[in-house]
């Protein structure tokens, strides 16, 4: 088989990729390692920046994320029983979108199955060959069988644990990493949110956040330990502890229920470097973690596709390298200022391990500082809905 760019990872980031390419008239394959139905059982983030809303738009698939989304103008922010709210669309002139992950990745299925794009389920035993030459070309396996694909480009968005990233040489490839010393106990509930906004809750006994899907869909968590498990947790038990993590006033409107997904996430911050090794080409999180504080996870990886669509676009269209070129640096400058937001707001929300009286104070300082500057809040306001691309 042949192929301009053979895109190994079938979720949001890959599709999203193909489905821009395809709108441009270049060529792709997807290459997914699960079923179609695991990778839309995945429950992720739902928090999108107006930058990929407009990269939705530009690929023929926001009018579902336009219909069912739910704009969102600011956030609040909590410390014990004191609440302020940090107005996006006063400081920036733009919201975020609260839409699924899941749903995103949904529509850009649903278009690339409408356009008789190409997506390989299933896909095992990935190799990249010769990324380093003019001539890559990928060999894998599906139900036993050996198949291959010639290319120009690679495009590798198969996450932490994928091939891609490890293709690139050890004296090549840098890496660097930040482990939290705790992580998040989430569970998702058919339950109305406690309030319209998402609530960021800095406690004495953990950070915790309310944050929701719809009208009844909600996705609530706590800072737990990581030898914690999610069968630890009763749901009377997360309830009871997320209410002490809330102002007492949200706490007497919240309604629980029985949860229908339950799970822990480590946290983590990673970037490597470079994102690009000849014609491979890394996108999100097989090139950057941040923790879900933020939620730049998903965003990060949307703004890489930006970068690489955009490059790619100019090689096939102007015959011209530079956007392909300039493709890790650009990438990794914006990485990194969503890194430093997402470990800021860690930094500020959450209690750790080693954490004094001292430094809680200074926590508590910095929130109360958030409070009442405008220069604070309008920065911490573009670093939440997007900084440009």
């Amino acid at each position: 088989m042949r192929t301009q760019v053979a895109i190994i990872g079938g979720g949001p980031s890959g599709l999203l990729l193909s489905q821009l390419l395809h709108t441009r008239g270049i060529e792709s394959v997807v290459l997914e390692r699960k079923t179609k139905d695991y990778v839309l059982g995945r429950i992720r983030a739902g928090v999108l920046e107006q930058g990929l809303v407009g990269l939705m738009e530009e690929a023929g698939c926001a009018e579902r994320l336009h219909a069912e989304g739910y704009p969102h103008d600011g956030t609040l922010l909590s410390y014990g029983n004191e609440m302020f709210r940090v107005d996006f669309k006063e400081h920036t002139g733009t919201p975020v979108m609260v839409y699924g992950q899941t749903e995103v990745t949904r529509d850009l299925y649903e278009a690339r199955e409408k356009a008789g794009g190409l997506v390989e389920f299933n896909v095992e035993d990935v190799v990249i060959h010769d990324a380093d030459g003019d001539a890559p070309y990928l060999t894998y396996s599906v139900n036993n069988e050996d198949r291959r694909i010639d290319c120009d480009f690679v495009a590798g968005c198969d996450g932490f644990h994928g091939v891609s990233r490890k293709t690139i040489p050890d004296d090549v490839r840098r890496e660097y990493e930040k482990i939290y010393p705790f992580g998040w106990l989430g569970i998702l509930s058919e339950t109305p949110p406690v309030n319209h906004e998402l609530i960021y809750a800095n406690s004495p006994r953990g950070f915790a956040l309310a944050s929701m899907r719809n009208e009844n869909l909600c996705r609530y968590y706590i800072q737990c330990s990581l030898n914690d498990k999610p069968e630890d947790w009763s749901d009377e038990a997360f309830w009871a502890e997320f209410k002490k993590r809330i102002p007492a006033d949200q706490a007497e409107k919240l309604v629980t229920g029985p949860s229908i997904e339950k799970s822990i996430a480590p946290l983590r911050s990673f970037v490597t470097e470079p994102m690009r090794w000849g014609r491979l080409f890394l996108c999100g999180d097989a090139a950057h973690i941040v923790p879900p504080t933020g939620a730049k996870g998903l965003n990060t990886a949307a703004s890489d596709v930006h970068y690489l669509f955009n490059g790619l676009r100019e090689f096939y269209e102007k015959n011209s390298c530079a956007g392909i070129d300039a493709y890790s640096t650009k990438a990794l400058a914006r990485v990194w200022k969503a890194e430093r937001f997402s470990w800021w707001f860690s930094s500020l929300m959450h209690r750790y391990p080693d954490q004094t009286d001292f430094d809680h104070k200074i926590q508590i300082a910095e929130l109360e500082f958030l409070r009442s500057n405008t220069a604070a809040q309008k920065a911490m306001a573009e670093n939440y809905v997007g900084l440009p691309y």
